[in-house]
């Protein structure tokens, strides 16, 4: 009788342990793939089962949670949605998340390791905090000002703080409100049909994942390679530019907007904006020279972050002669999103270091300890001191006295450059109005703001668009908030 008693003893041990090693195996093991399997729902029942974290413009959010009693219990909800839609994106529990939302899930959703009390809590206890905070460097008044100097008009505004990197505004018009793609009903699905099908695309993100012509506000990124390079040594001497000018290689003359350019100097060059001379320098300066500068102002780099992903603006790196001088004007197959062209005035404003752009200010817990905090981080010397300095001069010039006149504002020193860009078989593309400046107190140590606007008009005819008539005064109205809080 023991001896069957010991046997179903052992029996039950080895049930036990079979047990025992089942339960790791599908607890541990198994875990991540059964969490990810789309069969399971526990992981979005639990996901959206707590209110997200807030993302915060100026201290305030901007963000919120709706408790639906669903299963999916808590929708996202959006205050300024359009305003500010380029900033965060959206949260959808039918498609995902964009930008701010997906960059800083782990924070938001409470997921992040960094919000637990303790290391590897989350992954020995299986369970989330409370979602965290997102704190954006974004100010409210420059992001309303530009939002209101678009109106509706397709096009973007990006302005940075020159000596640090924080974004100050990120605009993108057309705009939508993400709070209408928050959940899953078939409204929801019914709204994105809607947007993704609307002629005007409300849902690119022009300011960071859209890129451009930059047409003639380029041409700053030509004349740091020009004054680098040596091949003009004195910008107030006259060049050797021909007007006409015949583009090396071919039997096209390129135009001026203005008379005055044949041998013109290149002040006077980045003044009036002088196709022949730009694009002459940019032909002497040569590919090699030319496709360095433009990658220490930030082209041509596919991992820049902020965090949010940024389109790669372009400059190639395959060029014949007569490319090359229409790319050094800021055309051929040049694009830029108006975060680089930011990138490229901030760089001028700030002595030729570049400091890396950055959106979020810093992370927090629920109830605001601080998780993670932003550092400036320099993104490169995109040129020396004392070519940034003829820079200045030159942008200054073109703002008092050429063609950015609409962008000056009483008592502050302001640097600018107007772009138009034609595009397309005799230019019947869509044209593209730019305008790249910054703008400094007259007593204070540094710019306050470096700015880029574009404006695109699918409906106007290349002479009736144009950078200093369109795009300056938006740059203006962004400037002057900036300036309010920079106040010396």
């Amino acid at each position: 009788m023991t001896r069957y008693i010991r046997r179903a003893a052992a029996l039950s041990l080895f049930l036990l342990a079979a047990l025992f090693v089942n339960a790791v195996r599908v607890q541990v093991l198994q875990a991540d793939g059964l969490n990810g399997s789309p069969a399971n729902r526990r992981p979005a029942i639990a996901r959206y089962d707590e209110p997200r974290g807030d993302i915060l413009v100026g201290g305030r959010p901007v963000t919120g949670s709706k408790d639906t009693g669903e299963q999916l219990r808590y929708e996202r909800t959006y205050l300024d949605g359009p305003l500010y839609a380029p900033v965060t994106g959206y949260s959808s529990q039918t498609y995902g998340t964009t930008l701010l939302e997906h960059a800083a899930d782990g924070v938001l959703s409470g997921t992040d390791p960094m919000l637990a009390p303790l290391p590897f809590w989350n992954e020995f206890t299986r369970s989330d905090r409370p979602g965290g905070k997102v704190l954006t460097t974004i100010r409210p008044s420059m992001q309303q000002a530009a939002y209101r100097g678009l109106d509706g008009r397709r096009g973007a505004v990006a302005a940075i703080e020159p000596y640090s990197g924080r974004i100050l505004a990120l605009v993108s018009s057309p705009s939508y409100d993400p709070g209408l793609l928050s959940g899953n009903s078939a409204e929801v699905t019914a709204a994105w049909r809607r947007l993704n099908g609307a002629d005007t695309h409300p849902m690119l993100n022009r300011a960071i994942r859209q890129t451009y012509p930059p047409g003639s506000a380029f041409k700053i990124v030509t004349a740091a390679a020009a004054l680098e390079a040596r091949v003009v040594r004195d910008a107030d001497a006259p060049t050797d530019t021909p007007d006409p000018f015949v583009i090396p290689g071919t039997r096209t003359t390129l135009p001026n907007p203005v008379p005055g350019c044949r041998k013109a100097s290149l002040v006077y060059a980045i003044k009036w904006s002088c196709n022949t001379v730009m694009a002459n320098l940019g032909a002497k300066v040569g590919l090699k020279a030319m496709l360095e500068t433009a990658g220490r102002f930030g082209f041509n780099d596919d991992a820049l972050r902020i965090p949010s992903g940024v389109a790669v603006s372009n400059f190639d790196r395959h060029m014949s002669v007569d490319q090359l001088a229409l790319s050094s004007i800021g055309q051929f197959d040049t694009t830029a999103t108006p975060l680089q062209m930011a990138m490229v005035a901030a760089a001028v404003a700030n002595g030729g270091e570049l400091a890396h752009p950055y959106l979020v200010d810093r992370t927090t817990t629920w109830d605001g300890d601080t998780v993670r905090e932003t550092p400036r981080r320099s993104y490169g010397r995109a040129m020396f001191p004392a070519t940034a300095l003829e820079l200045r001069r030159m942008m200054i010039e073109a703002a008092e006295k050429g063609t950015g006149t609409r962008a000056l504002i009483d008592g502050v020193t302001v640097g600018g450059k107007t772009g138009t860009a034609q595009h397309g078989v005799g230019n019947a593309g869509t044209p593209y109005a730019w305008f790249i400046a910054w703008a400094q107190h007259r007593d204070a140590p540094r710019p306050a703001v470096a700015v880029a606007v574009v404006v695109e008009d699918p409906e106007a005819a290349g002479g009736e668009i144009s950078g200093g008539g369109d795009a300056a005064p938006i740059a203006r109205e962004v400037m002057v908030e900036a300036l309010k809080a920079a106040r010396p």
